[in-house]
Parts: C-alpha cells; structure tokens; sequence
C-alpha cells in the first residue's frame, strides 16, 4: 500500500511560481508512474504531469514549458514546479501513483491564481 501526501498549494498571482510535492510512503524508485492531476468544480479531472520509474516525463500541452514534474529519491517525493501560472491553473492539484498493480491517490491541495 502506498501513502501519497500533497503539499505546497496556495494563493498566487498570475506570472508567480508554485512548488507541490508529492510526499510517498514508499520508495519512489519502486513506483511504476507517479501523475499530477488537477480538478476543478464542475469539471473532469485532467492529467497535468507524469513521470515513471526511468525518469521519462510526459506534459499536458497547456503546461509543456512552465511546468516541471521531478522526482527526490532521498527523500520519496516527487515535485511539481509550476511557473508563469494562470488563473485557469486554479485546481485541486492530487498526486496518483500506479503501485503493484494497484492505483492510489492523495487528498490533493488546492493551487488559487488569482490578482
């Protein structure tokens, strides 16, 4: 079983930079793919980021060049970077995991931009 925490979110103005991490109970090495999704009210969850055991990364388009997905082995976390944010960024931002066969979120933490 595998614990994802997520931190980092916050209120920010339009052009500023955020840092989200992704705390795991687990080694990340041993994680098959770690996923930055993001959701807001009313809406379908939507893939952000992801980055897999080998360290190959993958991008929504609308974030390809301002986002950063990177992983800490020292310390079982993996980062979200986040720069020249805009407010249609504003989501709940939740790390998911494929672990063993078997799929596993954290409770997310909310990312505001706004002026």
């Amino acid at each position: 079983q595998v614990q994802l925490v997520e931190s980092g979110g916050g209120l920010v103005q339009p052009g500023g930079s955020l840092r989200l991490s992704c705390a795991a109970s687990v080694s990340i090495s041993s994680i098959n793919i770690i996923n930055w999704f993001r959701q807001t009210p009313g809406k379908q969850r939507e893939f952000v980021a992801l980055i897999n055991s080998r360290g190959d990364t993958n991008y929504r388009p609308s974030v390809e060049g301002r986002f950063t997905i990177s992983g800490d082995t020292a310390n079982n976390a993996i980062y979200l970077d986040m720069h020249s944010l805009k407010p249609e960024d504003t989501a709940l931002y939740s790390c998911n995991a494929w672990y063993q066969q078997k799929n596993y979120w954290g409770q997310g933490t909310q990312v505001t931009v706004s002026s």
